[in-house]
This record gives C-alpha cells, structure tokens and sequence, in this order.
C-alpha cells in the first residue's frame, strides 16, 4: 500500500464547508454527509450536505463576481486558467489520491488519465479566451447599416457534476465555462466530493476573484435541484444518468435557461473477423473494463463476427482474469472497488438479471474478492439476447455482453439497437468497411481501431437518450455564450 501524502492527510482530516464568493464557509444546513473509502468501507471525513440557502448564497457570490469577471481582460483570464492547469500538474499524486480514496480507482490510471487531462483542459481554453470573436455582416438588402455580432457570456452557470471522474469532470465544466466569462456554482457528486474541494483551494491559491468559482456539496435533491430550477442561474450543464438529466430539463423551464447533457450510454463495441485481434482484444478489454466499467461510453455490447467468435471470447475471458482487484492505493492493483456499496449491489442486481434471463457467464464466477471494500467481479457474458435487461440497461460496472453477428449489414443494425448514442468502436483493418461503419452507427463518437481516446481539443456529447450539447473541444463553447447582432444606422 501506499502512504498517504502528508498534504492529502491533512486535507481529508479537515472540517470541510461549502465554498461560496472564495471562502469556506459553514453549510445554512446542519447535516453532513459522511465521505466513504470504497476499499475499507471506513469514513475519510464529512462534507455539508448542501441546502437550498446554501445555492441561493452561492448564486448571489457568482452574480456579484460576473461583471467584473467578464470585463477582465481576457489575457488575464487565460493566465488564470493556465495558471490552474499548471498547478493540477504540480499536485498530480495528491489529487489522484484523492480520486483514489474517494472514487476507488487506482492512482495509476488517475495519473495516467484524470489528472493530465484535467490539467490539458484549463490550459487549452486558456487559449480560447481571447479568440470569441463575432462577425461584421453586410445587410442582404442594401440598407445603410452597419451590422455586427458579439460572443458573450451567458451568465452564471450551474454545473453539476457525476462520481466516476471526479476531478476530471470539474475540468469539464469550469474550463469552457470560466474562458467565456461565466461565472459558475459547482455541486459535486455526494459520493466524491473532495477533489472538488481541494481544487477550490487551489482555485483561490492562484488568484482567481472570489465568486467566480463556488462549490456546494450535497445531494441531488437538496443540493442539485434547486440549482436546477433557480432562476439566477443562466445555464445548467449536467453529467450523470439520464433520468435525472430529464428531471434537469424540468427543473430548468422556469426561466427558460440554457441546459447541456451528456448523460448514459450503452456503446457497442464490433469486431470483424479481419480486424488485428491482438488490438481489438486489448481494446475492447479497456472500453469494458476501464474505470472499474464506470464509464458512460463502457462499450460494454461487444458484437463478434461469428467466424472469429469463439477464439475472442476465450481471450476476452483469459484478459479479465488477468484484473487483480485492490485498493487504487495499491500500484499492483489493476482494478480498484466500486465507488459504493449501492452501486455493488446496483451492478450484481444486473448480473443476476442477466443469469435469470438465460444469459452465460463465461467469466469465472468464482473468482477471490478482497476481503473488503465494494468489489464485483469483472463478468463476461455469452449467449445474451437483445430483449435483456443486461443489454438494454447501462450497468456502470465491469460487465461484458458477447453476442454474434454474420454481415456487415447485420453489424449496423445491432449496434444502433439501443435508445442511447453516445459512443462505439469498430475494428477493421477494411477502411472502406470503417468509413461505412462510422457513417452507419447513430452516435456522437465512433472509435476505429481504438476506443476510449479523449482529447481538450476534440468534442464529445451524445445522440439521443446519452443527451444533448457538447463537451471538450471548440463547440463546447458554444454553449456557454450567446449570440448579440447590433445594427447601426449609417445615415
């Protein structure tokens, strides 16, 4: 195991309040809630459990920080961004134990994954922030006007973020949100809310004004609806599951704010018997697997061509018995707990589907668990059917579905079988077939010959049921600003 940093310590052993106009203060509400470790099931510490007046404070401290913070130089802005990103580099081991600790992912892959892109993220749109610019248009019908149009910011932006990446996920938001001049009122998922907090603290250490950035934890109903439905908030962007981003769209009709929503998916993963089967096998192992399969885009409906199927399952099921489960604190360990005990029982209640269904375990299903903490083996399934639950519900945990497919036509139709469409993979060393295949699959990304890859710069969002809107890259700023034409009469 590995020690705690001593500045991790200290943090998680603090009496933690909510983070409104740059100070930590205490909660309007008196309960706490207690921050579990996945692993030994003890309590780290607690944070507020966030009230309505505890969002109407934070709110009134974004309000008050807007104007200033849209008038400040747009260098300026992107100085502090970048200042923030370079900052996250500096503190790599002490936030990707925080993630460990509260999450329950291994500190390789939050070193390897959350926290460089966290980082990636403020310092590529601090380059945004002096590049929104608008246009000068010349009237169609002649007239004597001088038109033109301004980017600007949408105002105070509510942002309420999901467990699985909890660092990562503020990047998401606070990124393209402060680099447009918005202000913003953060609420962490209830299960992991330190990172967030201790990023606050690095938020005031490198000099943003107070207000611009405020968190609130707290729970969904408590905390995230009334900043759902407040009507001093302009914009809501939310990642999580899709019934509470329908339940966000409601909320969010009182003043008619802006809402973005990257919520589910149930991704396929295929593979065609041409593919390089060594890439595809390592691949699909990750789109399943990684993340303990807390991944909206867990291509968990793996799709085999038939001629190659039996010799991929079998490798697919000698892959997953190569995970060793443990604590993320543990370099050995390749696959840390589940971020809960509900969500253990919520994924084993899908697996028991699965088997009462008709599906095969194909997995050992015998597999040692850690003595403790909140573990599920990873499962693979064979012999499943579309009409299951295990292949129409995003499970959120490390489970794979192996069916069949004969033809290519056969392939599309299966992958497109889903009320969601957030992501999907396909492997071919074909690139005509790739490029049919891409065109063919109804979701927001498509991986060839690779899955999983983000990038600051390249966007993300979903179709359909996965929601609306855009993450990462330059479109996810279109969000966050609006769009003001002036006309001026020349004569």
């Amino acid at each position: 195991m590995v020690k705690l940093l001593d500045p991790v310590a200290s943090f998680v052993n603090r009496e933690h309040g909510v983070f409104i106009g740059g100070e930590f203060v205490d909660s309007r509400g008196a309960d706490r809630i207690p921050v579990t470790d996945p692993y030994s099931g003890q309590v780290l510490t607690t944070v507020p459990s966030g009230v309505s007046a505890d969002i109407d404070a934070a709110v009134a401290a974004a309000t008050q920080a807007l104007p200033a913070w849209r008038k400040m130089p747009t260098a300026t802005r992107a100085e502090l961004l970048w200042r923030l990103g370079a900052r996250i580099e500096e503190l790599a081991d002490e936030f990707a134990q925080l993630d460990a600790l509260d999450n329950g992912k291994p500190v390789s892959e939050a070193l390897a994954v959350d926290v460089p892109l966290s980082a990636g993220l403020y310092k590529y749109y601090a380059g945004w922030a002096s590049k929104l610019e608008g246009r000068t248009i010349t009237p169609q019908g002649g007239a004597s006007m001088h038109v033109y149009t301004r980017r600007e910011s949408v105002g105070v932006v509510g942002a309420i973020i999901p467990w699985n990446f909890p660092l990562l996920m503020c990047g998401y938001k606070l990124g393209p949100a402060l680099a447009t001049g918005n202000t913003v009122v953060l609420k962490p998922a209830e299960q992991t809310p330190l990172s967030a907090l201790r990023l606050a603290e690095v938020i005031n250490e490198v000099g943003f004004p107070p207000g611009v950035v405020n968190i609130v934890t707290g729970y969904g109903p408590t905390a995230g609806a009334p900043l759902a439905a407040h009507p001093g908030v302009d914009k809501i962007t939310f990642t999580g599951e899709t019934s509470t981003g329908q339940k966000i769209m409601q909320a969010a009709q009182g003043n008619m704010k802006k809402v973005t929503l990257e919520l589910g998916g149930k991704s396929p993963s295929v593979v065609f018997a041409d593919a390089d089967l060594d890439a595809a096998l390592e691949g699909t192992f990750g789109a399943v697997f990684f993340n303990q399969g807390q991944c909206c885009i867990a291509g968990a409906r793996v799709y085999v061509e038939d001629s190659i199927a039996d010799e991929f399952t079998a490798r697919l099921v000698d892959r997953v018995g190569q995970v060793r489960l443990g604590s993320g604190l543990d370099p050995e360990t390749t696959m840390g707990p589940l971020v809960s005990e509900e969500q253990q029982e919520r994924v084993n209640s899908m697996i028991r589907s699965g088997i009462d269904e008709g599906a095969t375990i194909a997995s050992d299903p015998d597999t040692p668990l850690p003595g403790q903490g909140s573990f599920v083996r990873p499962t693979v399934f064979t012999d499943v059917k579309p009409d299951m639950r295990i292949m129409r519900e995003e499970i959120f945990g490390p489970v794979a579905m192996v069916a069949r497919f004969k033809t290519e036509e056969e392939a599309v139709i299966l992958a497109n079988d889903t009320s969601y469409g957030l992501c999907s993979g396909v492997w071919t060393k074909d690139i005509a077939r790739a490029h049919r295949m891409a065109a063919g699959i109804h979701a927001g990304t498509v991986y060839v010959n690779t899955y999983g890859y983000f990038d600051p710069a390249v966007s993300f969002g979903g179709f359909k049921m996965s929601g609306f809107g855009k993450e990462l890259g330059e479109e996810a700023l279109d969000s966050y600003l609006q769009t003001k034409t002036v006309w001026v009469n020349l004569d």
